[in-house]
């Protein structure tokens, strides 16, 4: 096998043989669904933003007190409706813009580039989770569990930073190790009992996420936890041999934890496409049964998966801990492990796209805070801009629909609807 040239599992079809077990229909019969959601053309992605920002837009229009108000007269001047429309979306978005890339009308070059950094920063932890997550996607695996990889890795991480005293470099290798190796071990509880008992991955990681924040809420009322004469259950701050340094001074939160991030895009995309074991992964999502018939070990592809997916997810807690808050609180994680699984739909499971996507969720939020402070805009707009851009983007027959473009493949198309 090693000697032929592998067929890419990206783009061949979902075989299904007769032959196959009810159990491995099923999940075969699942890794075609999610890879009908993670395939996709970049013009439908495209066109889902676009669309998303449309019906957003709808919505800012409908909450604008000065566009109501000019609704109750809309027949007698109908122009001062359609301004007041223009001006309500074109000042809301101007203003996410300001706030999420480039501020035009700050005063320093400095406070111009800030909004850019801050999504950045946010988006660091959103691209190295997303792309644990996408590999458990690209090997038919549903890595629900992300929130509780990440509190971990933040906990064993933070641990690490706070409590060991070593020299500079090696402290902070350790302390990411330490949550790689925490996210690791807790997914791969998951990939253990998937392949041993036939637990459900979703189920396991879903309660895993439970046991994972109950446990670093007892662990921060522990000694060994918490700040020296603090009842507070916040963690002593992460020494400095301990953190990850900041790129752009003191005067910006963007660290090296987004060099991380572009780091682990890259071996990602080496590990699932010019490695031995992406293409066992990618071969066991596609067709388990045809898997395990070419001689690959299935039961150790479903814990070596996980363990993997949950390393990423775990150093993206480290990274939250060491470079942007600095201390362990029972809120570390806020909610990256399930924005982590929606970046991933977004970048269609690809690292180049997870990373572009990390970048938009990330802007989307910092930019609805600076839209909801310049203009008023309730903040929950954001929200629905984001999941409607979901919601496009996992039903490409409807973004094709409404814009009447022709389905990628009409015999594929076909089997679908039939």
């Amino acid at each position: 096998m090693s000697d032929q040239q592998p067929v890419s599992m990206d783009e061949a079809p979902n075989p299904r043989t007769p032959d196959a077990k009810p159990e491995e229909s099923g999940v075969g019969r699942a890794a075609q669904v999610l890879r009908e959601v993670t395939t996709g053309s970049f013009g439908v992605t495209v066109l889902a933003f676009v669309l998303a920002l449309v019906i957003g837009g709808i919505l800012i229009i409908a909450v604008n007190e000065a566009v109501i108000t000019a609704a109750g007269y809309i027949f007698s001047k109908p122009s001062d409706f359609f301004n007041a429309a223009w001006t309500a979306v074109s000042e809301a978005y101007s203003a996410m813009f300001r706030g999420a890339v480039f501020n035009y009308d700050a005063t320093t070059a400095a406070r111009a580039l800030k909004p850019l950094t801050e999504t950045m920063t946010v988006a660091t932890p959103l691209i190295i989770a997303a792309l644990g997550v996408a590999v458990g996607f690209r090997a038919g695996l549903f890595n629900i569990g992300a929130q509780g990889q990440v509190i971990m890795g933040a906990a064993i991480g933070g641990y690490v930073g706070f409590a060991w005293d070593l020299p500079v470099v090696l402290h902070l290798l350790l302390a990411l190790l330490g949550g790689v190796l925490a996210g690791g071990v807790w997914a791969g509880i998951a990939g253990f009992l998937r392949a041993r008992t036939g637990a459900h991955e979703v189920i396991v990681t879903i309660m895993l996420n439970y046991v994972a924040l109950y446990l670093v809420a007892f662990l921060l009322t522990t000694s060994a936890f918490t700040r020296e004469g603090s009842n507070q259950p916040k963690s002593p701050g992460v020494k400095s041999t301990a953190q990850l340094p900041a790129l752009l001074g003191d005067q910006f939160r963007l660290n090296a934890g987004f060099l991380v991030a572009i780091l682990a895009a890259i071996v990602v995309w080496w590990l699932m496409t010019r490695s031995t074991w992406g293409f066992r992964f990618r071969a066991v999502g596609s067709n388990p049964h045809a898997a395990r018939t070419a001689g690959m070990a299935v039961s150790s592809s479903f814990v070596l998966v996980m363990v993997v997916s949950g390393a990423l997810t775990g150093l993206a807690g480290a990274v939250q801990v060491l470079g942007t808050e600095k201390a362990l609180t029972g809120g570390i994680a806020g909610s990256i492990g399930f924005d982590a699984i929606t970046v991933a739909l977004l970048g269609r499971s690809k690292p180049l796209g997870i990373f572009f996507a990390g970048l938009l969720y990330a802007g989307l939020n910092v930019g609805g805070r600076a839209m909801e402070g310049a203009t008023g805009t309730p903040i929950n707009i954001v929200l629905v801009i984001q999941s409607l851009v979901v919601l496009f983007i996992a039903a490409p027959p409807l973004v094709r629909a409404i814009f009447r473009l022709p389905a990628p493949n009409p015999a594929l198309a076909k089997g679908v609807s039939a």
